[in-house]
């Protein structure tokens, strides 16, 4: 039996510096659905407290997502000095079309600002399935946004 094993990652510069970056990343359950309406549509804790190990959240996306209406995580590592976490999909639309879909996001500091480091392993449910590009897209664009919400606030 064959595996459709895939990795995929982005790096985004970001003008907020690492701490404030971090923070609002580590929020992002009511950051989110607040500064991002037309992303996220809620964003609720299920398990923990949305940030420790071991918490799950379940996060809707707006009407308009195009491959992911819901989506259920669940934090497997947490490492706050540097500034990095990981995360994996355990139920929802992604894994209509993924097996498995593990991310890890990484801020750090890079000058005045920030890199922000988001890779991807995962496994398609059969061949056919296109890779992630989507969501990585969809990561960026919520960097970014991120970065003009720290920016402001």
């Amino acid at each position: 039996m064959a595996t459709f094993d895939g990795k995929l990652e982005v790096e985004v510069e970001v003008k907020s510096p690492a701490q404030k970056f971090w923070e609002a990343l580590r929020d992002s359950t009511t950051v989110f659905p607040k500064a991002f309406p037309q992303d996220y549509k809620s964003i609720d804790v299920l398990e923990g407290d949305g940030k420790a190990v071991g918490s799950v959240r379940l996060i809707t996306y707006a009407d308009d997502s195009a491959l992911v209406k819901v989506s259920k995580e669940t934090i497997d590592a947490v490492d706050e000095v540097g500034k990095a976490v990981a995360y994996k999909v355990i139920d929802g639309d992604l894994l209509k079309y993924y097996k498995s879909f593990k991310c890890v996001l990484t801020v750090t500091p890079k000058g005045d600002g920030s890199l922000v480091k988001w890779s991807s392993v995962f496994e398609k449910a059969h061949e056919q399935v296109p890779e992630p590009s989507i969501i990585k897209d969809f990561a960026v664009k919520n960097f970014q946004e991120l970065d003009g919400y720290v920016l402001a606030n």
